[in-house]
């Protein structure tokens, strides 16, 4: 399946996504919401159905014929996702609930056991909240000292100011791979490179880069990496640890329970084996699963046709964005091909809250984001309470970017109409 311009192979593509066809205050639903949440295709939805209509047992524990369906299933998804990211092992994949917990997984069992006071954490400002409090946390309780890599003037990821920050205290690099806000995609190979060279461990953020781009975690050389099934076109209350094994190995379990035991005594227990032993209780077995069949999904389009489609939207957007006086979108500029940024622009309009923009272009069947994005101290520093967001996937189209752009001039010319 090859993505192009064609408004038949943009009509299959998007054939698979029931819910883009709907209408929204009697006008067509323009989904620009993305980098918050991604739509399911049809092969998702059915996965997901099929476990719970044929399949519904709990995993590993029972040798009856569905436990055995759904344990292979579930097991399968692991295997997937291990092969999508490039992973040295299937032992590498920890399911968790989302990328929030797959962070607390690290700063719990590796942070509080491995940092001590004087230790240093390096983040980003441009962080999401997931990526910063749990390190606030692990940094209360150890007397570890966080340091935070600024912005450049074009505003991405200054990394010779983060060059100066590393030294042999340096213990935890944690950042992530594309702003949410910002667009810029961080030199991650190289951040990687340089921490390593000082002793300290690397955690990616792959969020926001994991439905749109090939992923190589092997490549990258991180020792960690957390992703979220939910923006892959996977269920919610799906997500993954992609951890190198020998560091999983050395670490602690995060949680205790069931799943996650060899033997029980009174006195004592002993953990199963990766990856189980950070998989304590019954899993999300039929999220899992899903996210196996979006895994399959993206696969069978194509991450680099993906990643070159997304391109030719983001120049475009940015062009037609570009055209509109006033507006301000935050973040480096792509090139003329859309290269060097993600397909999403956060943006303030002068004199207009970005709620209010949001709010009236729902009214025109157009969802995009507006708040903070879980970027608070970014915010602080773009000098904005908050912006609004647009951000793309493979299944928008040059259409739908046209009918934005006329909504939000229609609402920006409303606003200025009320304020004469």
């Amino acid at each position: 399946m090859v993505l192009t311009q064609e408004k038949s192979i943009a009509a299959k593509i998007r054939s698979e996504f029931p819910i883009l066809h709907q209408e929204v205050h009697g006008k067509p639903l323009i989904y620009f919401d993305n980098a918050a949440t991604s739509q399911k295709p049809l092969a998702v939805l059915d996965s997901w159905r099929h476990y719970y209509e044929k399949d519904n047992a709990n995993v590993h524990r029972g040798i009856h014929s569905l436990s055995g369906r759904a344990t292979d299933a579930y097991e399968a998804a692991r295997d997937k996702l291990a092969e999508f990211v490039n992973a040295a092992s299937r032992k590498e994949i920890v399911f968790t609930r989302n990328a929030t917990e797959a962070i607390n997984l690290v700063a719990y069992s590796w942070g509080l056991n491995n940092l001590k006071s004087g230790d240093e954490i390096i983040l980003s400002v441009m962080e999401h909240h997931s990526n910063i409090v749990p390190w606030q946390i692990i940094s209360q309780k150890t007397g570890a000292v966080i340091k935070y890599v600024e912005l450049t003037e074009t505003e991405e990821f200054n990394l010779e100011q983060y060059k100066s920050l590393l030294w042999e205290k340096t213990k935890l690099v944690s950042v992530v791979h594309v702003s949410n806000t910002l667009g810029c995609i961080n030199p991650v190979e190289e951040i990687v490179k340089l921490g390593h060279e000082n002793g300290a461990k690397v955690l990616i953020d792959a969020c926001q880069s994991l439905p749109h781009t090939k992923i190589n975690v092997q490549g990258i050389g991180c020792d960690w990496l957390v992703g979220s099934g939910h923006k892959m076109c996977g269920p919610t209350g799906i997500g993954f640890l992609y951890g190198k094994e020998a560091i999983l190995t050395a670490m602690e379990p995060f949680l205790g329970g069931g799943e996650m035991i060899a033997d029980v005594f009174l006195e004592k227990s002993t953990y199963s084996e990766l990856p189980h032993k950070f998989e304590a209780g019954t899993p999300a077995i039929g999220e899992a699963i899903a996210l196996g069949a979006a895994v399959d999904y993206l696969t069978k389009i194509g991450m680099e046709n993906i990643h070159t489609y997304e391109e030719e939207l983001t120049a475009y957007l940015f062009k037609q964005l570009g055209e509109i006086p006033n507006l301000r979108i935050y973040g480096p500029k792509p090139s003329l091909e859309g290269k060097g940024r993600a397909a999403l622009a956060a943006f303030n309009v002068e004199g207009i809250h970005a709620s209010d923009l949001s709010t009236l272009l729902d009214h025109e069947g157009v969802a995009i984001r507006s708040g903070h994005h879980c970027t608070q101290p970014l915010h602080r520093i773009l000098g904005a309470a908050g912006s609004a967001r647009a951000s793309l996937y493979f299944y928008n189209t040059r259409e739908e970017i046209d009918a934005f752009i006329v909504a939000l001039k229609d609402t920006i010319d409303f606003f200025g109409t009320v304020m004469e």
